[in-house]
């Protein structure tokens, strides 16, 4: 009796059940710890709903009905509401979370299908609401300048703050891919690093001579010597230690109250829109974006080309149709 119900255990098709098999699934395969995170827990928040309107938790009976339900729920859904933390708001959940809730659970039903745990994926057969397509927001000139202004370079923690800001806004690296940078990556006299971008692949990023010179001063005048030469990666903190993403965050949030920058979210990923824009801007071709960025698809580096309307004003100055025929108006 014993045996037969561990058996049944493990058979069982329960969502609860079955997220613990795709965290080990998606880990064997290479799978970022982050895209792990998204999956598992849009899966965990599908689960709670469907327990909270009575509806069944098996994969096996999880249909369109249940899924139809999932997303009108989630388009009613104010903002922080059951948050323990934060208060609820007035505005309801973005079209683009919205759309990676749904994304996350459709690629934990691939898997379901994949693994044989299921034989029928009712996903195809669900139209995801798209996401509304904003501009992608991005430091003026102007921003830039006020920004790298209120840091104090003749510290050790302010010159190697200055060296981050400016390598990222020059690289368009992802910060997670930053702090994973070692002195055996950064080939200076090549103008070159070599990063571990998602999935595992690894790419070469060019620096600018700008950004060569500041790494030099950074590594030869601020740089903290590690004690174990296996720990030697390249942005260390004051005590020795590796340089998170989190810290990177909080430093630019600081840097962004100190000079009164409005209107823009003062974080990495805003210099990695602002560097993708600009390299745009200063007539670097999409493709060569593409590599620089590590995209899997040319699509995704095609927002970028969706520039703010002052841009294509710019652009239409010298590219007016009308103004380019060569003949003058009556």
């Amino acid at each position: 009796m014993l045996a037969s119900s561990k058996i049944a255990q493990r058979s069982s098709t329960e969502l609860g059940h079955l997220i613990a098999g795709y965290r080990l699934c998606a880990r064997s395969e290479g799978k970022s710890k982050n895209t792990i995170d998204i999956v598992t827990n849009s899966v965990s928040y599908f689960e709670g709903f469907l327990r909270s309107e009575g509806l069944p938790t098996d994969v096996g009976q999880i249909g369109l009905k249940e899924i139809r339900a999932f997303i009108l729920y989630l388009q009613q859904k104010r903002c922080f509401s059951n948050h323990p933390f934060s208060r609820p708001q007035e505005r309801g959940l973005s079209s683009y979370t919205i759309n990676c809730y749904l994304r996350s659970i459709r690629a934990f039903w691939s898997w379901l299908v994949a693994d044989e745990i299921i034989r029928d994926n009712p996903f195809p057969k669900v139209k995801l609401p798209k996401p509304i397509k904003k501009v992608i927001p991005t430091f003026s000139e102007t921003q830039i300048l006020q920004l790298i202004s209120v840091i104090d370079t003749s510290t050790l923690e302010g010159y190697r703050n200055y060296a981050i800001i400016l390598t990222l806004l020059d690289t368009a690296l992802r910060v997670s891919e930053l702090t994973g940078v070692k002195m055996d990556d950064l080939w200076l006299d090549d103008g070159l690093l070599k990063v571990m971008g998602k999935g595992g692949k690894e790419r070469h990023v060019p620096i600018g001579a700008e950004v060569q010179r500041i790494l030099w001063r950074y590594i030869n005048r601020y740089r903290p010597q590690p004690l174990n030469p296996n720990f030697d990666f390249l942005f260390l903190t004051k005590d020795v230690r590796k340089l998170t993403k989190g810290r990177i965050e909080i430093m630019m949030l600081g840097y962004g109250e100190k000079a009164g920058i409005k209107g823009v979210r003062v974080s990495p990923h805003t210099l990695r829109h602002t560097a993708a824009v600009n390299f745009l801007r200063n007539r670097g071709d999409v493709f060569s974006l593409q590599r620089l960025l590590g995209h899997s698809s040319l699509e995704m580096t095609r927002h970028y080309c969706e520039l703010a309307d002052v841009d294509v004003k710019k652009a239409h100055l010298t590219a007016s149709p009308v103004d380019n025929l060569g003949f003058r108006a009556r």
